[in-house]
């Protein structure tokens, strides 16, 4: 089976290092893929957005299953595309369609969606230009820690919590009438805060069945103790303590079967992953957001930790089949820690050669901002990589990540030296 995976990051790496175990997969192609997929499949310089380039590729390369990574090509309709093409409708593309994929790509779509379909999650109102005064009003309503979202795709920074009323509301407007986050936030979602401890829960589903992942509980803030600025992610840990098989068991009666079948009410045929983000508040989930797609870093702990066959659970959901598949888990702790460039998640540059890779024991280095030049790879992104251990306990799986950051070197290296810290 020839296989196509849409993406750059350290989730794209992930994904191509598990398929590529599969006996099933013939040829792996990333596109564009870094420098870590480059080892283990082929890299094609096509943007995961160009649908047209896609096409081409997939139809010369005789590809018989396209896997769709980050959340753009999915919003911008990527199946769609595959599906109203005569030559390649009968192609699955493991990742929603675009009415599934508003899921995440509007924050109010959303969060009508878990109401209507009777998911727990935190009272909401949105907001644009003509109601701006009656989101000022609706903040004068709430306690705080105040939440505000940007509607759409802000990659990853669309979401402020704010502790000062005035500052709220002037974030509020900088939001809708400064387009403070571009279109995505001429909508802004405003909705209380929720207490609790947040995890993720991950699905993978055929639209009728599905298969619960490991969870796993990241880290956005660039500082130690979880302060400074919000980044795509600084490292993971799976599987949450805290999520106990009764909690799981809570989260799959009250979250995952209300949504499976609330897509189904509304005539969406979902097929792919379906990442909830999740607040644990007393025992009892909250969801605070979906998104369409496998979290990152997130991806590079649960994946390691699926024994079972990706590909074969990937056509389980093409022909859904997934209920028929086997799925099994490693139960050990996995553990991974986001080196980054110096300066993110402000400016940083690129460019910057890397070295230490031979000296890796103990873990997977799973590439997210990487470019091979001649031979020798250099940083190409924010994140940079991700460093994975396996462990008896967090403790134990995090001594290994940590040695191995040590081993990596290029100018301005940073990384996180506490992940896990609530957790330990």
């Amino acid at each position: 089976m020839n296989v196509l995976i849409l993406g750059s990051g350290g989730r794209e790496h992930a994904f191509a290092w598990k398929l590529a175990q599969s006996p099933k997969l013939t040829k792996l192609f990333i596109a564009p893929g870094n420098a870590g997929t480059s080892e283990i499949g082929t890299n094609v310089n096509i943007s995961a957005t160009d649908f047209e380039a896609i096409k081409k590729f997939v139809l010369e390369n005789k590809v018989n299953m396209v896997v769709v990574g980050p959340e753009d090509p999915l919003v911008k309709g990527v199946h769609d595309y595959f599906l109203a093409d005569a030559q390649l409708k009968n192609i699955p593309v493991i990742g929603p369609q675009k009415d599934g994929a508003q899921l995440e790509g509007s924050k109010e779509f959303s969060k009508k969606f878990m109401v209507k379909h009777g998911v727990p999650t935190a009272k909401y109102q949105s907001f644009t230009k003509t109601n701006l005064t009656e989101g000022f009003a609706f903040l004068e309503t709430l306690q705080p820690p105040f939440v505000l979202k940007a509607d759409g795709l802000a990659a990853g920074k669309g979401v402020l919590i704010l502790n000062d009323l005035a500052e709220a509301k002037k974030e509020l407007s900088l939001m809708i009438e400064d387009q403070k986050f571009g279109a995505a936030s001429s909508t802004v979602v405003i909705e209380e805060f929720l207490k609790g401890i947040e995890l993720s829960v991950f699905v993978l589903t055929d639209g009728n069945s599905y298969k619960i992942l490991p969870s796993a509980k990241d880290y956005k803030r660039i500082g130690e103790g979880d302060t400074g600025l919000n980044t795509g992610g600084m490292g993971a840990i799976s599987p949450v303590p805290f999520a106990t098989a009764d909690f799981i068991k809570k989260v799959e009666e009250q979250v995952v079967i209300p949504t499976i079948n609330g897509l189904k009410k509304e005539g969406i045929n979902y097929k792919g992953f379906i990442f909830i983000g999740l607040m644990n508040d007393n025992g009892n989930p909250s969801v605070v957001e979906y998104n369409v797609r496998m979290g990152d870093p997130e991806t590079e702990v649960v994946i390691p930790r699926i024994k079972s066959d990706l590909l074969d659970l990937f056509e389980g959901v093409a022909n859904q089949t997934l209920h028929e598949k086997s799925f099994e888990v490693d139960e050990r702790t996995a553990t991974t820690v986001m080196l980054v460039s110096g300066g993110y998640p402000e400016d940083f540059e690129k460019g910057k050669i890397m070295t230490g890779f031979e000296q890796v024991e103990n873990s997977i280095a799973f590439h997210a901002g990487t470019k091979q030049e001649g031979s020798t790879i250099v940083t190409n992104g924010g994140r940079v990589l991700a460093l994975t251990s396996f462990g008896t306990d967090i403790k134990d799986a995090l001594s290994k990540s940590f040695a191995n950051a040590e081993k990596i070197n290029y100018y301005k290296k940073y990384y996180r030296k506490d992940i896990g810290f609530d957790l330990i």
